[in-house]
């Protein structure tokens, strides 16, 4: 399953990051690695950007990023 699919409210573990090495690091940098939990809170009317929780913080990520992130529910 993808990032994006999820639901606001719901919760995944972060499986695999499918990236680009500089978007990955990037990415790793502001917490978001594999393992870590990952909350929906809100997503765009019009779809991007979606606001995750990321453990004790939160991001707002375009969809293009978020499709390319695979979890686990």
């Amino acid at each position: 399953m993808r990032l994006s699919e999820l639901k606001v409210g719901e919760s995944a573990t972060v499986d695999r990051i499918g990236t680009g090495e500089k978007e990955r690091e990037r990415l790793f940098s502001m917490g978001l690695t594999e393992g870590v939990t990952v909350t929906v809170v809100k997503k765009s009317p019009f779809g991007s950007p979606t606001l995750i929780k990321v453990r004790d913080f939160y991001l707002a990520l375009r969809t293009d990023t978020l499709k390319r992130i695979a979890v686990k529910v």
